[in-house]
C-alpha cells in the first residue's frame, strides 16, 4: 500500500524522535496532560528542566508540539493544573496533528522502529547480542568481546541508553546469576555495569526472531 505525504514525513521523523528515548517520553505526556509546561512536565517525567526545554524546542522544530496561544488556559485543557483558570506566565505546548499521528503510529510500531534503526548497525547489533548474553557487564568486557576500543564501546553504550534499549545496572553488588562472564557469586561494582532494558529485551527478542541477531 502507497504511503501518503503525511505517513511518509512520520516514518522520516520516528527515528529523529527515538534516537533520545526521552524525546518520546515527553510526547507521551503530552498526550496526557493536553497542555504543560517546562517545569510540570519535568516533573512529570523527572527529566531535569533544561533538559526538558531543550527537548521541547527540539520537538517544536521538528513540528510534533507547538505552542499554546492566548492570555490564559482553562484547567479542562490543561489537564495537570489545579486552579480552575492559568495565566500564562509559562510557555504552554501541545502536540500538533502531526505529533498525535507518531505517536499512534508507535503505539502498535514501537518494537518495529527501533529494529529498522538498528537492524543495519552491525556494532549496536553487536553489542545488544552480548548484552543480553552476559546480563550485566563493564565496558572493558564488551571491549574484549567485540574487539573495539574503550572509547568506542563507551560511545556506542551511551546511544544505545539513549534510545532506551540498554541501562546501567546500578546495584552494589552483581550476582553471579546476573553477570554470566565471571565465574564468582558475586562481583562488587568497582565499573559502571550495562545490560538490557525492558524495552531492549522486546526489542532483541524481535530481532533474533527475525534472525538479524544469531544466537
Amino acid at each position: 500500500m502507497e504511503l501518503n505525504e503525511e505517513d511518509k514525513i512520520i516514518d522520516e521523523l520516528i527515528p529523529k524522535v527515538l534516537i533520545d528515548y526521552r524525546n518520546l517520553q515527553v510526547l507521551q505526556h503530552l498526550k496526557k496532560a493536553n497542555v504543560d509546561y517546562g517545569k510540570s512536565i519535568m516533573l512529570n517525567t523527572k527529566i531535569p528542566l533544561e533538559e526538558v526545554l531543550n527537548i521541547l524546542d527540539y520537538l517544536e522544530k521538528l513540528g510534533l508540539i507547538e505552542r499554546v496561544h492566548g492570555a490564559s488556559l482553562k484547567n479542562t485543557e490543561a489537564k495537570f493544573k489545579l486552579s480552575n483558570e492559568v495565566h500564562k506566565h509559562h510557555t504552554y505546548y501541545t502536540l500538533t496533528r502531526l505529533g498525535d499521528h507518531l505517536l499512534r503510529k508507535l503505539e502498535d510500531n514501537l518494537i518495529e522502529a527501533y529494529v529498522n534503526m538498528v537492524r543495519n548497525d552491525s556494532f549496536a547489533l553487536q553489542i545488544l547480542g552480548l548484552a543480553e548474553k552476559l546480563n550485566a557487564d563493564h565496558a572493558e568486557t564488551y571491549a574484549k568481546l567485540t574487539k573495539k576500543t574503550i572509547e568506542e564501546v563507551n560511545n556506542k553504550i551511551e546511544e544505545l541508553m539513549r534510545m532506551g534499549l540498554m541501562e546501567e545496572n546500578k546495584a552494589k553488588i552483581i550476582k553471579f546469576r546476573e553477570r554470566k562472564s565471571k565465574p564468582k557469586k558475586e562481583t562488587r561494582t568497582h565499573h559502571k555495569y550495562y545490560g538490557l532494558s525492558r524495552l531492549g529485551e522486546l526489542v532483541v527478542r524481535e530481532l533474533k526472531k527475525r534472525k538479524i541477531i544469531i544466537v
